[in-house]
């Protein structure tokens, strides 16, 4: 059950009680038993008991300077008291008795001033006789106050943590996406000089010469168009639904394309790739530009990090007989073991790759897809020794 902010009965008893708990076990029975002995001691009226998980509500334990919990809270006129430990039921047999004498001397007390004044009028009367009830009231406001406060604070920090990320996105797009939109201008401009006329350059403009300016314009297209992918998804947020449409994908091949479009790159830092994907893995149920999207930030990130005349490995395996792995393996400088989980995060980043271009969301997208086709994805690595990337797709099933 969610937790609200305390409400005062609508029986106005003379005091109010809070029941803090966590996710423990134990919790719904340590209710139960409260609740239960209350009905036994309760021979003054019925008792308003509110129920608060710090889990959810942590700033009411702080309110309470509450170091532990389970803990029971009696909240009077008078002030606070705090009933905590093991044995709070054993705490609230010895204390009831005292709390209703408390009651009553105050009932006393209120009904004595009720007759040195029970010729004035009705409303100072019921100002007298409702003292305790307005301290209790007050205490309530305040909860449902601080439970306020706590809900803009978050929002405020919230909107002012997303407001920095545009504002960094927005310099860091100027900046990153000069670099692919300046190769693919040149690769354009050179490649408008051969139909231009003369023999003498079109000797020069040897058909696999086209072909590899296609192929690093292609290359630098496809980039832009998952920096921009990146960029969306994260300005709709970690909450934003992914949409996939998955059909029987031959992730063979895809895998060989999206090596293929990354030739370019790779021969410019002198790197190969390594493939061992056997000829009869099976077609998998997916997405085949969301998963390009994956495969194409994995072997991005890997020629990253590799060094000049390094190798890369992509290799693939029928896993069990409901998944194919797919693993993309470089030998750069590692991730620390603590960070391994943090970067699939949403805007995390290495402090080594504080400098670097990029945003830190592709691995977060990565995560996002493999996770709308209910695969896995992780990573195992090695400082000094490189990473492995592994992702799980299902197999399909026609």
């Amino acid at each position: 059950m969610e937790a609200q902010a305390p409400l005062l009965p609508e029986n106005n008893g003379p005091f109010k009680l809070l029941l803090f708990i966590d996710k423990r076990p134990n919790s719904t029975e340590q209710i139960r038993r409260i609740r239960q002995q209350l009905k036994t001691l309760s021979v003054l009226e019925p008792m308003g008991l509110e129920i608060v998980d710090v889990t959810n509500q942590p700033y009411l334990a702080e309110h309470f300077k509450l170091v532990a919990t389970p803990a029971l809270i009696k909240v009077s006129a008078d002030g606070h008291q705090v009933l905590a430990g093991s044995d709070i039921e054993t705490q609230l047999a010895h204390w009831w008795p005292r709390w209703q004498r408390e009651h009553e001397a105050n009932q006393q007390r209120t009904d004595a001033e009720r007759s040195t004044v029970e010729n004035a009028s009705t409303i100072g009367s019921d100002q007298s006789s409702d003292i305790t009830v307005n301290a209790v009231a007050q205490s309530t406001e305040i909860l449902r106050l601080s439970d306020e406060i706590f809900k803009l604070n978050q929002e405020k920090e919230s909107l002012s943590a997303q407001l920095a990320f545009n504002d960094r996105i927005i310099s860091m797009m100027a900046h990153d996406l000069r670099n692919p939109l300046t190769a693919a201008s040149i690769a354009i401009e050179t490649l408008e000089l051969a139909h231009e006329p003369g023999e003498e350059k079109a000797k020069k403009f040897t058909p696999e010469l086209i072909l590899h300016l296609l192929k690093n314009t292609k290359a630098q297209i496809r980039t832009i168009n998952s920096m921009i992918t990146e960029i969306l998804q994260a300005a709709r947020g970690p909450s934003a639904n992914l949409k996939v449409s998955p059909q029987e994908l031959d992730i063979k091949n895809l895998c060989i394309d999206v090596m293929d479009s990354f030739q370019p790159k790779l021969n410019n830092k002198h790197q190969s790739i390594d493939p061992d994907i056997p000829q009869d893995l099976p077609y998998v149920y997916a997405d085949g530009d969301q998963v390009q999207r994956v495969l194409s930030n994995l072997i991005d990130n890997a020629i990253k990090y590799t060094p000049t005349h390094g190798k890369i490995g992509i290799s693939a395996l029928h896993r069990t007989t409901e998944k194919v792995q797919i693993s993309i393996r470089d030998n750069g400088p590692g991730i620390p073991r603590d960070n391994q989980k943090s970067i699939f995060e949403e805007n995390f980043r290495l402090q080594r790759d504080k400098a670097e271009d990029g945003y830190g969301l592709g691995l977060a997208l990565c995560q996002r897809i493999v996770r709308a086709h209910y695969g896995q994805i992780w990573v195992d690595s090695k400082q000094g020794e490189g990473s492995c990337f592994h992702f799980t797709l299902p197999v399909y099933r026609g």
